[in-house]
């Protein structure tokens, strides 16, 4: 994604199409923040295998994705299995409409593997940071969504996936 449309673009779109997604799969409203993530996060990732050369990775507060969970859910209380399943789910359908956003802007048709889900924090190889959206919610639960490019090296090769 990062070669395709300028650095700020794609910060628009991603971050346009993370506050749609939540607002529309689970009720709840994120605004752009500096505020840091609690110590209990849960990590979403993916990687697009066709189209683009990224990744992207969803760290939030538990709490957070609880919240979501439930509300979509439209329950009280939801299992940890369910957690993972909303998690999953949810990153699918964001990186779905980030997809279809990226075509409009760039007419090249992406396709991303399967998210993967763990407790804490996961670093992807092989990939750098190349930003961080950081978000807040109205009961100060914190997300932040992650875009990873291949890791370049000081020769300015850049490095193959594996």
């Amino acid at each position: 994604m990062n070669t395709a449309v300028t650095k700020e673009r794609l910060e628009q779109i991603l971050d346009q199409a993370l506050q749609d997604v939540t607002e529309q799969t689970a009720g709840v409203r994120l605004n752009q923040d500096n505020q840091s993530l609690g110590e209990d996060i849960c990590t979403v990732h993916i990687t697009f295998d066709k189209g683009f050369s990224t990744s992207l990775t969803l760290c939030a507060d538990t709490s957070l994705l609880y919240r979501m969970a439930c509300n979509s859910f439209h329950e009280d209380e939801v299992s940890p299995e369910d957690l993972e399943e909303f998690s999953k789910e949810y990153f699918n359908v964001l990186c779905g409409k980030i997809a279809g956003a990226m075509f409009q802007a760039t007419q090249v048709a992406a396709h991303f593997g399967q998210p993967m889900f763990c407790h804490g924090r996961y670093e992807p190889e092989g990939q750098e940071v190349q930003f961080v959206l950081t978000y807040s919610d109205e009961h100060s639960e914190n997300a932040q969504l992650i875009h990873h490019v291949p890791c370049s090296h000081t020769d300015g090769t850049v490095s193959e996936r594996s």
